[in-house]
């Protein structure tokens, strides 16, 4: 259901960035989002035998300029007084800053917890009921049991 909510608030939030990115350009909302579709594409590309993605932004470009539509349509939102939709955005970029850390924390315990043999190390589970140590015998000297 949380999955499903997050889905529609991002959704209506591209809805919103369009249409924000629309009226600045003086364009139509189709232009638009033609625009930020051939901007943001992906493609596979085969070069020297192996499989690549490319595009038009390189990848340390792309979140930031996303984060800066965001923002952007967030303080055009909140100058002409729609909170609610100022809301959606605000809820989307709090998402997009948090989502690195929310992958490594959630979603890796997850999956090395369902796929224990994958070839991944699990995650250390802590447990203050149990002691763990290392135990060495010492070898006596001179004294050998018969």
């Amino acid at each position: 259901m949380a999955l499903a909510a997050l889905a529609s608030t991002l959704t209506y939030t591209g809805f919103l960035v369009v249409g924000v990115l629309a009226d600045h350009l003086g364009t139509g909302r189709v232009m638009a989002g033609l625009l930020l579709g051939g901007l943001f594409a992906r493609f596979p590309w085969i070069s020297k035998g192996k499989l690549r993605i490319v595009g038009l932004l390189p990848k340390p470009f792309r979140r930031p300029l996303i984060l800066g539509l965001l923002i952007l349509c967030s303080l055009n939102f909140l100058s002409l007084g729609d909170y609610v939709s100022a809301a959606f955005t605000g809820i989307a970029t709090a998402f997009l800053l948090t989502y690195p850390w929310l992958r490594r924390a959630l979603f890796d315990r997850f999956l090395s917890s369902v796929f224990k043999f994958a070839g991944r190390r699990p995650f250390k589970s802590t447990n203050d009921r149990v002691i763990d140590g290392e135990f060495r015998e010492k070898k006596e000297r001179g004294s050998i049991d018969q």
